[in-house]
């Protein structure tokens, strides 16, 4: 079966846990992406930081993009993938935690990102049908 490291995207990029939101918000436009992993100055993740984050919990609470850390939005443990996992369980992750993006990582290394697009693609018609309900559903 097709494997993460066969359909992720290469060369996906950190915002540092100390980088401010701006920033982030600045990386994304250049990147023409919605969501950046958050990684710490030990270089493991620590969270993703979506555009709608940036929305909602900085710009709607009135606080400043340009004084709000990236790392004071991330929440929990990162919800990552193998790079040698299969298409499967990458839908059982992006299902079980209700995600449309996964940093996949080999070791603790950034290698790429996944997308539900690129997992559609992977899958058989059944279960890509799963995949949308799944995430379509709160």
């Amino acid at each position: 079966m097709t494997t993460a490291r066969e359909i992720m995207t290469e060369g996906a990029e950190c915002i540092g846990a100390e980088e401010t939101v701006l920033d982030a918000a600045k990386k994304m436009t250049q990147m023409g992406v919605g969501a950046l992993p958050i990684c710490g100055t030990d270089d493991k993740l620590k969270g993703m930081l979506t555009d709608r984050d940036i929305v909602v919990k900085v710009l709607g609470a009135g606080r400043d993009p340009a004084a709000v850390k990236a790392g004071e939005l991330a929440q929990g443990e990162a919800v990552t993938i193998g790079a040698d996992d299969d298409a499967a369980e990458i839908l059982r992750t992006m299902t079980e935690h209700k995600v449309r993006r996964l940093p996949v990582i080999d070791g603790h290394r950034l290698v790429g990102m996944v997308a539900q697009a690129d997992v559609a693609r992977a899958l058989p018609d059944p279960q890509v049908g799963d995949l949308l309900q799944a995430l379509s559903s709160d």
